[in-house]
Formats: C-alpha cells, sequence, structure tokens
C-alpha cells in the first residue's frame, strides 16, 4: 500500500456526502489520493483531505489530514473527520 489509503478515503466520501458537501476522490498523475470536499452552497469554501499514516508508534495507523498536512482524525472514524470537515467549510448562516 502506498502513502495514502483508498478505502478510508471513499468512506469519507461517503460522509461528507451526507452532509449535504460535494466529494470525490481524486488521483494525481503521480498516483497521490486525496478527497475533493466542496460546499455546493458556497463554492469558494473548499478542502483537500488526504490519508496518511502515523509516523509514530503508539499512534493509530491512518490519518486523515488537512491540505497542509496536519493530522485532522483517526482514519477509522469517518463519521467523526466528516464532521470536522463539515463545520470548517460551513457558510456563515447554515
Amino acid at each position: 500500500m502506498g502513502d495514502d489509503n483508498f478505502e478510508p478515503l471513499e468512506r469519507l466520501v461517503s460522509e461528507l456526502g451526507a452532509r449535504g458537501l460535494l466529494a470525490r476522490v481524486v488521483q494525481t498523475q503521480s498516483g497521490r489520493r486525496f478527497v475533493r470536499v466542496i460546499n455546493p452552497n458556497a463554492t469558494s469554501l473548499s478542502e483537500n483531505v488526504s490519508c496518511r499514516p502515523a509516523d509514530a508508534s503508539g499512534i493509530p495507523d491512518w490519518w486523515y489530514c488537512w491540505s497542509w498536512g496536519e493530522r485532522m482524525h483517526t482514519a477509522d472514524d469517518p463519521a467523526g473527520a466528516a464532521t470536522k470537515v463539515a463545520r470548517v467549510l460551513a457558510a456563515v448562516g447554515e
């Protein structure tokens, strides 16, 4: 398996869709995968979420990460990660 885990990305897409966000897995030419998320009510609000292995022992194996690389949420809880993304991408008044 490479540096990104496909199955958790697909689960995240499902959870984001349930929250009314547009989401899909994108694969770059280099093969790297991430989830592109857009708020359909405010399309300028978007984020790219990757899934990466932990880099230290003693923490869960895979993490969802924000576009700048910071860990967001463990990959074994896509609903929790989707809630965080939805909160960040919420337009005023949503």
